[in-house]
């Protein structure tokens, strides 16, 4: 079993409706734009790695470091694909509280239509939740459960528990592909911060305490898992050291110091601002990427802010018109026509050639102030309300380019 967990502020509140319909219509996009590209098994091993979630939370605009991407990011896609799951083949069972505990339901009303074994997926589910809670006991209690099962019976379970004491969440993340055994070593590891002795029923050393439960073997953490970690900060701002300042600014440079109409293979692109081919190069890569370009979920918070504010509020004219462009490459595709979806994927690939020959700006700072200065522009959201235009600065403005690149609104 593969399976990977997140650590994570603990944070309270809830998604602005303006926001949260924005991320299940891209949400939606990316995840039918994957299954097309490189079909559902890939898109369970991308849900069940830490780096790629946080990575898509941030760039359907989710606060970067939050516990709550887990909820609104499911929620979002649990409303998107279910709507059409006959097309991706794709469904989304289960969520936060109440909703947790439909998913046994929800699976056996999956398996009538799809002819898969409900009671398998049902029992799959529960065990997943059991491991989490009770055979590893961590300090974390569960409060999310999310199930997502394909045509073919391949699963990955995305889930959260909470420590109220130290305000953390953790997150979980499992993928079927590899299943020996729920209750020996499912996991390849379960590591994260400290949290001193803990119970461990699934490792291997613990088969004498299975068989007599009154003698429960202790392990330390470091003995349960050697795997990938995400440990998330407590600042909420996105600052320098959260981000790989090659990669950003070999995108930002894509986006606002090349021409589209000058790349031969983004042509179809023609027409689309700086600002929004920013975000699509940072859409791009969550599509085609591969994992090790997900180190840094930060960085794609660069694609459509944050609702609160963080690095800068939501574009929601720039969301929009992702969206847009996004659902017009699905349906060509669909029609095979793939010109669109090419034209996409090569901003990911060009980004990446940028890369290579890209030394790193000073700019961070200044780009972040670039983004909440023209925020107004380009219809600048936070939970707060609307951002306004700014006061004039004087004589001495930011100039970040040669030329002041145009917003996408003045084409």
């Amino acid at each position: 079993m593969k399976r990977g967990h997140a650590d994570l502020p603990l944070h309270y509140g809830t998604v602005p409706p303006w926001l949260a319909q924005r991320m299940s219509l891209l949400g939606g996009a990316i995840v039918e734009a994957i299954v097309i590209e490189y079909g559902r098994t890939a898109l369970l091993q991308r849900l069940s790695d830490p780096f790629w979630f946080q990575s898509l939370g941030c760039v359907l605009g989710m606060d970067w470091h939050s516990s709550g991407i887990t909820t609104s990011v499911m929620n979002a896609l649990k409303k998107s694909i279910n709507k059409r799951s006959v097309e991706p083949g794709v469904y989304i069972c289960g969520g936060r509280g109440k909703s947790s505990r439909q998913t046994p339901a929800e699976l056996l009303e999956i398996a009538m239509c799809t002819g898969l074994n409900g009671d398998e997926l049902v029992h799959h589910s529960k065990l997943s939740a059991k491991v989490d809670n009770t055979a590893v006991q961590d300090g974390f209690q569960l409060y999310i459960h999310s199930f997502v099962v394909t045509i073919e019976g391949e699963w990955a379970v995305i889930q959260q528990g909470m420590n109220s004491n130290n305000r953390m969440a953790r997150r979980y993340h499992w993928l079927s592909s590899s299943l020996r055994s729920f209750m020996e070593e499912p996991h390849t590891s379960v590591c994260g911060k400290n949290q001193g002795l803990i119970l461990n029923l699934t490792d291997r050393n613990a088969v004498p305490t299975k068989s007599g439960i009154l003698n429960l073997t202790r392990e330390q953490p470091d003995k349960l898992m050697r795997e990938i970690k995400l440990i998330l900060p407590d600042h909420h701002d996105v600052r320098e050291k959260d981000v790989n300042l090659k990669r950003l600014g070999a995108a930002l440079t894509l986006a606002h110091e090349t021409h589209v109409s000058d790349i031969e293979s983004l042509l179809l692109l023609e027409g689309v601002g700086p600002r929004t081919l920013q975000s699509l190069t940072l859409v791009s890569e969550v599509i085609h990427g591969t994992p090790s370009r997900f180190s840094d979920p930060a960085r794609f918070s660069f694609a459509h802010g944050g609702k609160d504010g963080h690095p800068f509020p939501v574009p929601t004219k720039v969301y929009d018109e992702t969206i847009g462009i996004m659902d017009k490459a699905i349906q060509t595709s669909r029609l095979g026509e793939k010109d669109k979806s090419e034209a996409l994927k090569n901003l990911s690939r060009i980004s990446l050639e940028m890369e290579k020959g890209y030394t790193p700006r000073p700019f961070f700072d200044e780009w972040v102030q670039k983004e909440r200065d023209e925020s107004w522009k380009h219809g600048g959201k936070t939970v707060f309300g609307d951002t306004v235009k700014p006061k004039p600065k004087g004589p001495q403005q930011l100039n970040l380019w040669e030329e002041d690149p145009c917003t996408d609104f003045d084409r």
